[in-house]
């Protein structure tokens, strides 16, 4: 699933709402059927929900193998390396002195070691260079199933519609379009319509 819009159209914002990071202003949001508008982010976390923010956040203080332990809980890491392989020579540097676009391959890394049920990914393109953003193409692609919900938030249209099986596009809040990408396909760019 996709969500686009512009900058402000408030995907990031409905992102966090969905995480609990940010609290909730009027509405419910369901899982499952059941209303986990009070339940944490902590809470939302444990039960299988994965965020992915774009500020690319990492534990700063720790280093890249460090951070990808705490991601992969008691699994391995492996399958974040083979997923970004730029990451393999910088695992003993701190994350604090990693590019912005390594940081945010590492911060990818978590959604790759625990998808859970629902992945969140807000604008994960972002920062990272034109090589690698079919890598990210592909990770997003496996982490796609019958049983997980992927959601990415993007502000730009094309490689998003390659990815999602829905598409809604946001302005001011509200939802403007809803549907499949190929109705999108071959628009300029429906988001600034």
């Amino acid at each position: 699933m996709a969500l686009l819009g512009r900058n402000g159209a408030g995907k990031s914002t409905l992102l966090r709402v969905l995480a609990g990071t940010m609290p909730l202003e009027s509405g419910s949001v369901r899982w499952d059927g059941r209303d986990v508008s009070g339940w944490s982010a902590f809470d939302r976390a444990a039960r299988g929900l994965t965020l992915v923010p774009d500020e690319g956040n990492v534990f700063g203080a720790l280093s890249v193998r460090d951070n990808l332990r705490v991601f992969a809980g008691d699994g391995s890491t492996d399958a974040a390396l083979v997923a970004f392989p730029e990451l393999d020579p910088l695992l003993d540097q701190r994350a604090a002195t990693l590019s912005g676009g390594e940081r945010q391959m590492l911060a990818l890394s978590r959604a790759v070691l625990r998808p859970g049920r629902v992945v969140l990914l807000d604008e994960v393109s972002r920062g990272l260079s034109p090589a690698v953003v079919p890598r990210l193409s592909e990770a997003i692609r496996k982490l796609a199933d019958p049983a997980r919900v992927v959601v990415i938030v993007e502000q730009y249209l094309h490689d998003v519609l390659q990815l999602a099986d829905v598409v809604y596009v946001l302005r001011r809040g509200e939802i403007a379009f809803a549907g499949e990408p190929a109705e999108l396909a071959g628009t300029t760019d429906p988001i600034l319509d």
